[in-house]
């Protein structure tokens, strides 16, 4: 008999809640069986209440059963570390790597100075690949969930990788989802929180880039970018980013 899955999910705001206009402070979410429930709910409390971009006063946290046949299982992305010593470099770095993945020099512009611009981005912007004009509906982003490891995946993967951490871990299971969402060829993401200034470009075609240097130390801006082919259909990308389960396992 297969275990009982749940998902769990965490936003902080201060000033309220994001849609009553508060200052967003962090997320975060897991998908994890029953018994590991508490444990998972205690991780993202803490994240919430010991966060380097402010003190929370609202906190909301969301568990849902997830039917063990619903989820899709699929291995990490492989992960690649570039070198930047500094934020124009890696800014460049990342202007030219986006091209590779067939985004237009516009688009690959207006996502970094969108990201450069935000310090309270809700969600991640749909953005065309080829235009750089942003798709999603009423420039509100879309938030990716329902996405954990298997505990044997973690092990594995964390037993390969030096690099290993909550905050890379998190990252890449959100990154794997993304990148194997229909119509999305690539995702540039930096976080919002001001004391970590490394980011990534991930695909399902070369996978997972971090990018030292996507920001200067002390900067709150952040966030992410889904560049999506001009064939995009809303409906069903944003249906597999907010309900589809998936489960990273061995690879």
């Amino acid at each position: 008999m297969q275990e009982e899955m749940f998902s769990v999910r965490m936003r902080a705001a201060e000033g309220g809640s994001h849609e009553d206009g508060g200052f967003h402070i962090s997320g975060g979410e897991t998908l994890v069986a029953k018994r590991s429930l508490e444990a998972a709910v205690q991780e993202l409390l803490q994240k919430a209440l010991l966060h380097s971009r402010g003190d929370a006063d609202f906190i909301q946290l969301v568990m849902e059963r997830i039917a063990p046949h619903e989820i899709l299982r699929v291995p990490p992305l492989p992960v690649i570390t570039a070198t930047a010593e500094h934020m124009h470099e890696g800014r460049l770095y990342a202007m030219r790597y986006l091209q590779t993945l067939c985004i237009s020099e516009q688009a690959a512009r207006k996502g970094i100075e969108l990201l450069a611009s935000q310090t309270n981005l809700r969600g991640a912007a749909i953005m065309s690949a080829s235009s750089g004009e942003r798709l999603d509906a009423g420039l509100q982003g879309v938030r990716a969930t329902r996405m954990g490891w298997t505990e044997d995946g973690y092990k594995q993967w964390a037993s390969r990788h030096t690099i290993a951490s909550p905050r890379i871990t998190e990252a890449l299971a959100l990154a794997t989802k993304v990148a194997h969402a229909p119509f999305v060829l690539a995702e540039l993401c930096w976080s919002d929180d001001p004391e970590y200034v490394t980011g990534y470009i991930s695909s399902l075609k070369e996978g997972y880039v971090r990018i030292p240097h996507l920001k200067e130390k002390g900067d709150f801006s952040g966030g992410r970018v889904f560049y999506v082919s001009d064939d995009v259909q809303l409906e069903e990308l944003t249906s597999y980013l907010e309900k589809t389960p998936i489960l990273i396992d061995k690879g």
